[in-house]
């Protein structure tokens, strides 16, 4: 589960505390290195990364790029504002806005994730059957929530602040009531529902019924985009290489690194992750379907900023166009 994303800076200081010299000193010859820094955990989510990396295809284009799994004590933005890493995910749309709000010179140049795999998970004998008929119900979700996907919640469909229960990504509370509902991944808390509980939950994918954000966006800071525009370019294309691999050829390179950096991770949660992510079109759909893997709109992203505008979360005189970039993508992708 990845709610916590970009929440606690735990890392921080210890990545910090990496001198120049020392990433120097472990550098292949000749090439550029990438510190990449993930949001989670390694996992399928991550897959396309993993496959770049696997199959060589960052060396190909002149990077050295090692990656840094994140959890539950990862702040990526804090560590990119650091320069502890060089370039890192965002979750969401709200994390990028919200480094535009900021300040902070860090801007998104390429979304992995067309769709947010936000969902919403019910019992499926509970009279739910579309998220509207979830308005008076507790709903489990975690501290982050509350401040992205919940304020399009409330705004959309009347949901209120005393519907929320904590989520401390744990099933028992919501297996044990029939009236709950739990934030959670598509890729993630569904199967594991099924699983420990041998049902399969009801699960509402926000992005289905008009969440607009992005996920899973690649994030670096304005100075490597001034310094090094090649290379950001280079890890973009590689990185959709890796997808494309990853989605529709073997993964099998990806996996035993994920596995290989996360030991709790299980092959059969890989592979029902990469068959979601791929039916779905998570990665390959909206934009991507004809702009590319990682492909952005001004449109799209007018889209959420206005959504996110209308839930009074930002003042109207953010400039929603300083947290991201089109100049990496494709013109097909603008």
């Amino acid at each position: 589960m990845k709610i916590l994303r970009s929440v606690v800076i735990a890392l921080a200081t210890m990545l910090a505390a990496c001198s120049p010299a020392k990433k120097e000193a472990t550098t292949a010859p000749g090439l550029t290195p990438i510190r990449f820094a993930t949001d989670w955990r390694a996992e399928a989510e991550h897959g396309g990364f993993y496959e770049a990396l696997a199959n060589g295809e960052y060396a190909k284009r002149g990077l050295d790029v090692k990656i840094i799994q994140g959890g539950p004590g990862v702040n990526v933005p804090q560590l990119l504002a650091a320069g502890s890493v060089d370039l890192g995910v965002g979750s969401n749309g709200f994390v990028v806005l919200n480094l535009a709000r900021e300040g902070v010179p860090v801007t998104a140049v390429a979304a992995v994730f067309q769709k947010d795999p936000q969902v919403l998970i019910a019992h499926p004998d509970a009279g739910v059957n579309a998220l509207a008929d979830m308005k008076g119900r507790p709903i489990l979700i975690g501290d982050a929530s509350v401040t992205t996907f919940w304020v399009w919640l409330k705004s959309k469909y009347g949901f209120t602040d005393d519907q929320v229960r904590k989520y401390a990504f744990n099933n028992g509370p919501f297996l044990a009531d029939k009236r709950a509902i739990q934030e959670g991944y598509l890729t993630s808390e569904p199967y594991t529902i099924e699983k420990q509980a041998g049902f399969k939950p009801k699960v509402f994918l926000l992005a289905d019924n008009g969440y607009p954000g992005y996920a899973t966006m690649i994030l670096a800071p304005n100075t490597l985009i001034t310094k090094n525009p090649a290379a950001v370019k280079a890890f973009i294309e590689a990185t959709a290489k890796g997808w494309r691999d990853y989605l529709n050829g073997d993964p099998k390179p990806a996996d035993a690194l994920i596995l290989k950096d996360n030991p709790e991770m299980t092959q059969d949660v890989l592979d029902q992750a990469r068959a979601k992510m791929k039916s779905n079109g998570i990665v390959e759909g909206g934009d991507a379907a004809s702009g590319g893997i990682g492909a952005m709109t001004d449109a799209r992203w007018q889209t959420f900023f206005d959504m996110a505008l209308s839930t009074g979360v930002y003042p109207k005189t953010l400039d929603a166009k300083k947290a991201y970039t089109l100049q990496f993508l494709s013109p097909s992708a603008k």
